[in-house]
């Protein structure tokens, strides 16, 4: 009995040893992954909350345990939870919607008007009406402000020239000695008041009066809106019925009565171009146009007619040609190099007349022509073909 209760105990001790042994394998493992987790913990904690470390370890060498409070010390022992702020902005959106004054660093002076006379010295290449627009005046107002110069006639424009430009367009006027205010005024169609009140002739109005009074002789007053007729130096109307009348013009007047050619009443181009070259059309000062072209280009009679001027015109003009066509009509041609027509002779539509040149007052090569019906000078362009 006794040998067989000590076998039993016996066989009984090493299955409880083998239970045992996986037992204490399953606890070392599960520690040894909680150790692990709490690792990984750690570390992710480091990886995203570096601050709290550094600022613990920045404020412990300032405070010891014996110098904090006892709560104090209670509030560094316990767990600091990081809490994330949203960072401050500028109300950009409230800014805009208000109403923001813009940064110019530019300055914009009002432009004034010029009241005073200047001057302008003439280039090469200029003309009246080139002049004229630079200055936003009228072509008429650079001959009214400038008729010791220019005699009236813009073909007298020669470089080197010093012009007066008015500040407005209107004419310039030197006051004489007995003038009254309302004789000049009514001279120029303007009102008196006009002259006495703008600016520019700085007039003192506690001393002249509306009757002119206070002016002194020699004074240049600029006449805004004044206007007067200009003297036209081109060739007169000349008929084959009194060419004679053209003799003071210069040694290319005819002196007899001719008859000949009639002309057609249409008009043909008188030269071989057809561009303008310097002064066009213009009623007031200008009753012709210039057509460019090359010294010596051939000069076609534009209608039918006999030929009542042949020479040099002592106006500006320089080598002349004049037809009358015989039903109303005229032709001229001016600043010619060559002519190859006589006083009453005869030509017909096309026929060779002469050569184009720049002799007189002439800044350059073209031709000079005008059409003038029973005397009244009109525009070549609305009638050539």
């Amino acid at each position: 009995m006794m040998d067989e209760n000590n076998t039993s105990i016996k066989s009984e001790q090493p299955a409880r040893e083998r239970n045992v042994g996986p037992l204490l394998q399953q606890i070392g493992l599960n520690m040894l992954m909680v150790g692990l987790i709490a690792l990984l913990a750690f570390l992710a904690w480091q990886r995203f909350f570096p601050e709290d470390k550094t600022a613990a370890q920045a404020q412990a060498p300032e405070m010891t345990t014996q110098e904090a409070a006892p709560e104090e010390a209670i509030l560094i022992e316990e767990e600091t939870i990081p809490v994330e702020l949203t960072p401050l902005t500028t109300p950009t959106a409230l800014l805009a919607e208000g109403i923001s004054r813009k940064i110019s660093l530019k300055t914009i002076i009002p432009t004034r008007p010029r009241v005073n006379v200047i001057t302008y010295t003439v280039q090469m290449g200029d003309t009246l009406f080139s002049i004229a627009y630079s200055f936003s005046l009228k072509p008429e107002t650079i001959l009214w402000g400038n008729f010791d110069v220019l005699n009236d006639n813009p073909h007298f424009l020669k470089p080197n020239q010093v012009l007066n430009i008015l500040p407005t367009d209107g004419t310039y006027y030197q006051w004489k000695e007995n003038d009254t205010l309302g004789a000049v005024a009514d001279t120029f169609k303007v009102d008196p008041q006009a002259i006495v009140n703008y600016a520019g002739n700085n007039f003192d109005l506690t001393q002249v009066g509306l009757n002119g009074t206070g002016i002194e002789p020699g004074n240049w007053l600029i006449i805004p809106g004044g206007k007067r007729d200009i003297k036209d130096w081109g060739p007169p109307a000349i008929t084959r019925q009194n060419a004679a009348a053209a003799r003071y013009y210069g040694s290319g007047a005819c002196g007899a009565i001719y008859e000949g050619a009639i002309g057609t009443g249409t008009f043909v181009w008188p030269t071989t171009d057809r561009t303008l070259s310097g002064y066009t059309y213009d009623p007031a000062v200008h009753p012709a146009i210039d057509i460019g072209g090359a010294e010596g280009n051939p000069i076609y009679a534009t209608d039918s007619g006999v030929i009542v001027y042949s020479g040099w015109s002592d106006y500006g003009y320089g080598y002349l040609i004049v037809i009358d066509h015989g039903n109303g009509w005229q032709s001229a041609y001016a600043h010619l190099s060559a002519i190859a027509v006589g006083c009453g002779q005869s030509v017909y539509q096309g026929g060779y007349i002469g050569a184009l040149g720049t002799t007189g007052n002439s800044s350059g090569p073209h031709l000079h022509f005008e059409l003038a019906i029973n005397g009244v000078k009109v525009n070549p362009l609305d009638y050539l073909r």
